[in-house]
């Protein structure tokens, strides 16, 4: 995919532009190629891929698409294109058994996050993200991985076994309702084309008993350099790595009679299908009305930049009205959208998509199908396409100014549709010449022209997902308010009710001042003193360049308040985003912050108020006044109130089909207990709790003292623009000084040992287990690592024992962390899914485990593979600007600098496995705990 279709629907966001300077294009002038990215193809077939960049400085990425997926199996193959995926990771030529992981693992990877894979349809890719790149026996570690995933892989009798359990526990775990109702659809979203009966989990009667053969020849004949693309990503010279490259994949041989790589069309269908889908464990019904089209084929010139372009924009425009509909209590949908997007190779749909409220489909599927038909009867607004035309020139200025800072994965998203797809990769400032062009001549008949035509009578499909004793919609309700649609006389254009309004109306600001500064040199920042009492801390930071960044908070939160007043609490925060700011509605709010990257959040967690805010350099001062407002004019909607309200009353609704729902609930009375004051369920106990007044009266008091907030701004703004803003809008928020803490009267467990198994009548039957460990121990650095340590080594030992070994799990998810507020506890928590008849066996083993750490059975490379990756880790970080706001905010509220090598990475280097073995012990030892196992009702 071009930049275009890339970012012109997420980045509309900021800015203004004169066309006077739009060059002149003619319809089959080609696209400028990004000449940044070296590409080439070697003799034997295969293509390249190098991009430098220093995004993620001394670290590269990766990878390795083949155009292979389960499509090209035949009916004794389901599920083995995804199977081989997972063989790539159980032994190749140069890498015995799970030597890829061991190795890569020792620079500071992690199974799952930079060692990965997937399979789709069409296509299977394989990645290394983000591994160190200044060792060259590291980078020739990394090809020489791609090179045996190539064409290199052992596939062993008994690691092909090994991995049999392990993708049926995958299969286990992503079976769940959604699973079963796509399963149900396919049919008909495929037209019963073999992508209907080709999904890659596959079929596990297949993955439980193939031939070990049958697997070596889907290897043999689709695992070949012809169909294989290898990129590195990352800060590299791109020369070296070139001629690498040429070097060691020479010997992969060129096909010799090759398997013919198809690609299968949906077949057509004049009339169209209709499909309801139930499933016992599904709460929420969903409409897709679709349009399958036969793809488009990349030409990669102006004219294709054209149409993406204009339909990029008509979309946008259209969604927005549509989100501006579900922001009505009314409005029988909670959600609508309409796109057009790639399906399969050689096909493409526009599909809109709905959300109904409980018992309102037919409704809601009337009220999408009238606005989309308005759309292509008369088109848009002046206004509307003004404000559009702003976003998309904004979000390509906005990517210009920030070329250098594309991540890997964006880069490998654009060679994959280069490869895939031949979609070539652009160079965006070309691409935007020609981007300004289009837009300077844009109105609404083309937008309209431009999708009408993709909303074609042939290839029709609905489909349903239903909701048991809902009243459904129905073939015949479906066809009949799809055809009054297209037939309604009634239908009037759309009228843009929006009139030039500003972010601040009337408001009068009265400036304070900056009453004292304050150099931090230990962390280089700044603290501001403001006349209101307000400390605003202050970091210049710009490797996210022109970006800025804001955190306030003061410490109170949700523990202040008693047990009637949570749900408001818990929601007053809510009610005030969705009900704008000042004198503009949230719709109001989102056209006027059209054209600008800015914005302001705020929370009340559960023992601080937050509130938050981020911007483009350009956009400070909006962002500036979002906060003011924050603070000063909040906005509360009784209509949103309502609409809130109806929201949480709908989610009750049908609740009790999802199984996780039910879990969570379960959980929460075993652990908690069902009356634990601090505790609020969602029930219609909580709903009726829910008070308008409350919650207005909350958030004023909450956000009624600025003083009590500190403020935390980092980025790429200099003190001359920044000190002048604080002025003028913190400085001027009037403050009570009151001096608050939060309450440490926290939820406790209702017992020290706790012990259940929990029956649940389920669809696909499975265990679902929940183990806990938690104790008061002091709060310091050293032992917030040492926690950490104990976490992602019993990740490895389990991934190992659960998964490798015994086969049984899918993976089991660790996590460790030490907390110091509102009291210092440590914990552990250990959760998996498994086979229900495996899980007596398996739970031994979790325990196992635990008590060799205890013993001080420590394999010594699990603490140098977690050594190695907390210290990348923390290198990485320093890439962002996100780690100087850590610095600053760490610093200030824990009292410590991140920057000094005491604080960190001494502790990290200097940590022993009896270092580890001691914290185990003084963390289980007189623990509290809790094993909870959901299982199958039979």
């Amino acid at each position: 995919m071009k930049y275009s279709k890339k970012i012109s629907i997420l980045l509309f966001v900021v800015g203004c532009l004169s066309f006077a300077q739009a060059q002149s294009f003619k319809l089959t002038d080609p696209i400028a190629v990004n000449q940044k990215i070296k590409k080439g193809v070697l003799p034997n077939g295969m293509t390249y891929y190098i991009y430098p960049t220093e995004v993620n400085k001394n670290t590269a990425s990766y990878y390795i698409i083949q155009n292979v997926g389960s499509i090209l199996e035949n009916d004794q193959q389901k599920g083995l294109a995804h199977f081989l995926e997972h063989m790539a990771f159980n032994g190749t030529k140069n890498f015995e058994g799970k030597g890829i992981l061991n190795t890569l693992q020792k620079q500071g990877a992690i199974f799952g996050k930079n060692i990965n894979a997937y399979t789709s349809t069409d296509e299977t890719v394989y990645n290394l993200d983000n591994i160190p790149s200044k060792d060259g026996g590291v980078v020739d570690t990394c090809l020489l991985v791609l090179h045996d995933w190539s064409n290199f892989l052992s596939l062993t009798n008994e690691e092909i076994d090994a991995e049999r359990g392990v993708i049926t526990e995958e299969w286990r775990t992503r079976q769940n309702a959604r699973a079963r109702i796509y399963n149900q659809l396919a049919p008909y979203y495929y037209n019963n084309s073999l992508y209907a009966d080709r999904m890659p989990i596959g079929d596990m009667d297949i993955v439980k008993n193939f031939k070990y053969q049958v697997l070596k020849d889907f290897y043999k004949d689709w695992y070949r350099p012809d169909l294989q693309a290898i990129a590195i990503v990352g800060d590299i010279n791109a020369d070296e790595i070139e001629a690498k490259i040429k070097k060691l994949f020479a010997d992969i041989p060129t096909p010799q009679n090759p398997k013919k790589r198809f690609e299968i069309a949906i077949p057509e269908r004049v009339e169209p299908t209709f499909k309801l889908a139930l499933d016992k464990e599904i709460s929420a019904s969903n409409i897709s009305f679709m349009i399958r089209h036969s793809a488009e084929k990349s030409t990669n010139d102006y004219a294709e930049l054209e149409k993406s372009t204009q339909r990029g924009i008509a979309f946008s425009i259209l969604n927005n009205r549509l989100a501006e509909m579900a922001q009505k209590q009314e409005c029988p949908f909670k959600s609508a959208s309409v796109g057009y997007q790639n399906y399969t190779r050689l096909n493409d749909i526009w599909i809109l998509s709905v959300a109904p409220k409980p018992e309102k489909q037919a409704e809601a599927f009337a009220m999408a199908m009238n606005e989309w038909v308005r759309v292509y009867k008369f088109g848009f607004s002046k206004g509307e396409i003004d404000r559009a035309v702003t976003e998309n020139i904004s979000g390509y200025e906005n990517y210009l100014d920030k070329l250098n800072e594309i991540s890997h994965k964006q880069v490998i998203g654009m060679v994959k549709d280069d490869y895939l797809n031949h979609e070539v990769i652009a160079d965006p400032k070309a691409e935007f010449e020609m981007v300004k062009n289009i837009l300077s001549k844009l109105d609404s008949k083309m937008l309209q022209e431009q999708i009408s035509k993709l909303y074609t009578a042939q290839n029709r499909v609905v489909a349903v997902t239903g909701v048991e004793n809902e009243q459904n919609l129905t073939q015949e309700k479906a066809f009949d308010i799809i055809q009054k649609a297209e037939n309604d006389a009634s239908l009037q254009p759309y009228v843009d009710t929006f009139e030039g309004k500003t972010l601040l109306g009337d408001l009068k600001i009265v400036p304070g001042k900056i009453i004292s500064e304050k150099k931090e040199t230990a962390i280089d920042a700044t603290t501001f003193v403001l006349s209101n009492g307000v400390k605003v801390h202050y970091k210049f930071a710009d490797k996210n360049k022109k970006q800025v960044n804001l955190e306030a908070e003061s410490l109170g939160g949700m523990s202040l308040f008693k047990t009637e007043d949570l749900p408001s609490a818990y929601r007053s925060t809510s009610l005030a985003m969705m009900s704008g700011v000042g004198e503009l509605s949230n719709v109001d709010l989102e056209k006027v912050l059209k054209g600008k990257i800015a914005n302001s959040f705020v929370t009340i967690n559960s023992l601080k108020e937050q509130v938050t805010g981020s911007a483009n350099v350009k956009d400070i001062e909006t962002m500036m006044e979002l906060v003011h407002l924050r603070f000063v004019q909040p906005r509360f909607d009784a209509q949103m109130y309502d609409l809130l309200k109806q929201r949480l009353q709908n989610s009750l609704k049908n609740r009790e089909n999802d199984i996780n729902v039910k879990m969570q609930d379960s959980m929460s009375n075993i652990v908690y207990g069902k009356n634990n004051p601090k505790i609020r369920p969602l029930n219609q106990k909580y709903i009726d709790d829910l008070s308008f007044d409350k919650m207005k009266a909350i958030y004023t008091d909450r956000f009624a003292d600025v003083s009590n907030f500190e403020f935390y701004i980092v980025g790429d703004v200099t003190p001359e623009v920044l000190k002048p803003l604080l002025e003028k809008y913190i400085a001027s928020i009037k403050g009570i000084k009151r001096k608050e803490t939060f309450s440490k009267d926290y939820p406790k467990w209702i017992s020290k040992k706790i012990d259940r198994d929990v029956f649940i009548k389920m669809q696909t039957p499975k265990s679902s287990v929940n183990i806990a460990f938690l104790k008061e121990l002091p709060y310091s650095q050293k032992n917030r690592i040492l926690n950490s340590y104990l976490g992602d080594i019993l990740t490895l030992r389990y991934t190992e024992s659960l998964r490798e070994k015994e086969g049984g799990t899918y993976g089991a998810h660790v996590k460790a962390q030490l907390t110091k507020d509102p009291v210092a506890m440590a914990g552990v928590e250990i959760t998996f899914d498994c086979d229900a008849d495996k899980v007596e066996h398996l739970l031994p083993i979790v325990y196992k485990e635990i008590d060799k750490i205890k013993k001080g059975e420590i394999v010594a490379e699990d603490v140098e593979k977690t050594r190695t990756n907390y210290l990348k880790s923390r290198e990485d970080a320093k890439n962002f600007n996100s780690y100087s706001m850590s610095v600053l905010s760490n610093y200030f509220e824990e009292g410590y600098n991140m920057n000094d090598p005491a604080t960190y990475v001494d502790i990290v280097k200097s940590i022993t496995a009896k270092d580890i073995q001691e914290f185990a012990n003084s963390l289980f030892d007189k623990a509290d705990s809790m094993e909870v196992v959901f299982k199958p009702l039979k």
